[in-house]
């Protein structure tokens, strides 16, 4: 089941979304080598992605190694002018996809006028999409991440369609929707319903299903009940890229696979870890990557223990540690509740 992104062909219909703080290179990568053969960088503010100009800056936020494509630059921010310099610099930088961020519901973004602001300035939506699709060249797709509105009003409803039905006009080549409104943040249920019904607004336009997507067995069932074209998986991804694998083998119709053994999470972790250590050159990667670290614990038999243990680690030869430490036997892995865990039924 390939997804069309303009002239892209992606094999996958389950994507990397972008992770503010979560998915970078590294992240990105791993995730690839378990079958999300399309992914999102970071959300980079417009301001940042003009004016930063350090070697840090660039090696983290723009140097794309050749195993990470097709890979979309995710930006957000509130002046159409910069927002065109900014689309400028990340075709440069390499980016096969150019994405622009109305979903993000960060009470910074939601207060500096950026992110899920823009739901309900549906003609200040619109004239960053046409700047952005102006400046970005016809090869280069560019495509739009938003959420169902603001709050759970009707006048909301009507404003998140409109940027719906006018982004597309404008040559949007596809859309993430997230069930959830601005107002819930990440709190409360992502509304499939809402989805679907954008889905079958628009047939024949790529739209992408976001939400709720904990577990392969959501992602499949999110392309099932809504009938979009792929899903992006966010948070359901942190420390476990094997939902990529689980959900394709389930979308062919095999079992959901058993959880990795130890002997494989210590090999994907040193991977990580390396990864993390090329991006980030003489500088010590093991703060930054902590929190993916007590992401990865849940699959580990003594979950609490080995959470704990990342928790507290500070330099590389701390992780190396704990690695011997914690999965030196090759036991089993398991798949903890909100990794495998039943989807309720939506509205």
């Amino acid at each position: 089941m390939p997804l069309t992104i303009g002239p892209l062909r992606i094999a996958s219909p389950f994507a990397q979304a972008a992770l503010s703080g979560y998915s970078d290179g590294p992240m990105r990568r791993m995730a690839r080598r378990f079958g999300a053969t399309y992914a999102l960088a970071e959300v980079l503010i417009d301001r940042f992605a003009v004016e930063a100009r350090s070697e840090t800056f660039v090696r983290r936020h723009l140097r794309l190694a050749d195993d990470d494509h097709p890979v979309g630059g995710q930006l957000m921010g509130s002046d159409p002018i910069q927002f065109q310099a900014a689309a400028r610099r990340l075709v440069e930088a390499g980016f096969d996809v150019l994405d622009v961020n109305f979903g993000c519901p960060s009470k910074s973004a939601v207060g500096g006028c950026r992110g899920g602001y823009h739901l309900a300035q549906p003609d200040a939506a619109l004239e960053i999409v046409a700047r952005v699709r102006e400046v970005v060249p016809p090869e280069v797709p560019v495509t739009v991440k938003m959420r169902r509105g603001i709050d759970g009003s009707e006048a909301s409803r009507a404003q998140c369609l409109a940027i719906l039905d006018g982004v597309f006009r404008l040559g949007v080549a596809a859309v993430t929707l997230h069930g959830r409104t601005v107002e819930q943040g990440y709190v409360g249920p992502s509304r499939w319903s809402f989805v679907k019904e954008a889905k079958a607004a628009y047939p024949d336009r790529t739209i992408l299903g976001s939400g709720d997507l904990f577990t392969a067995t959501a992602c499949v069932r999110m392309l099932a009940e809504t009938g979009v074209d792929g899903v992006s998986v966010a948070r359901g991804a942190i420390g476990n890229p094997w939902i990529f694998a689980s959900a394709a083998a389930l979308l062919r119709g095999e079992p959901h696979p058993p959880p990795p053994r130890l002997s494989a999470q210590r090999e994907v972790l040193a991977e990580h870890l390396r990864l993390a250590r090329e991006v980030h050159g003489d500088d010590d990667p093991t703060p930054r990557l902590r929190k993916h670290l007590v992401k990865y614990a849940r699959l580990h038999p003594d979950h609490a223990e080995v959470r704990n243990a990342f928790g507290r680690v500070n330099r590389v030869a701390d992780v190396e540690t704990v690695l011997a430490r914690w999965y030196a036997d090759d036991r089993e892995g398991v798949w903890g509740d909100e990794v495998v865990g039943v989807v309720p039924a939506r509205a």
